[in-house]
């Protein structure tokens, strides 16, 4: 079972956290990023944008995953230690969750926290579709994965 820290960020709305129906599984620890706080992500798969795609190769690591709204995410990479094996999800992948910011253009490419972890997963071989049993959108995002 692949291992996954999430990293919340205090401001995270938990009304609309993706993540939040996961909060008492075994598999999953989460923390919230308080000021001071850091986390060693060495070895740890760190799911970011603009990074080498995640692949099957990557089995075996542990999952860091930083849960917050795309512009408060420089704040919380900053209480990361460490090195991280940085890791982006497929291009071809699009988010279901729907999006609505007066204030800041989300990043192209961009998946609920939820739909980063199962793929993420899914890809590293361990297939888990229970993760996304309280998530609202769970039949659009699984449509949309069918080129899989």
């Amino acid at each position: 079972m692949i291992a996954v820290t999430v990293i919340r960020h205090p401001k995270e709305r938990l009304d609309k956290c993706t993540l939040e129906p996961l909060r008492n599984r075994p598999d999953l620890v989460f923390y919230k990023a308080r000021p001071g706080f850091k986390f060693d992500a060495t070895g740890h798969i760190l799911l970011a944008l603009g990074s080498p795609p995640l692949s099957p190769e990557d089995a075996g690591n542990p999952i860091v995953l930083l849960d917050c709204t795309w512009r408060l995410l420089p704040q919380l990479e900053a209480c990361l230690e460490g090195t991280p094996m940085r890791r982006s999800m497929p291009v071809d992948v699009s988010t279901a969750y729907p999006r609505k910011s007066k204030n800041f253009k989300d990043p192209p490419g961009g998946l609920a926290s939820v739909e980063a972890l199962y793929l993420a997963k899914r890809i590293m071989g361990e297939e888990d579709p229970t993760l996304l049993d309280g998530y609202r959108w769970k039949e659009s995002f699984l449509a949309g994965l069918t080129a899989l």
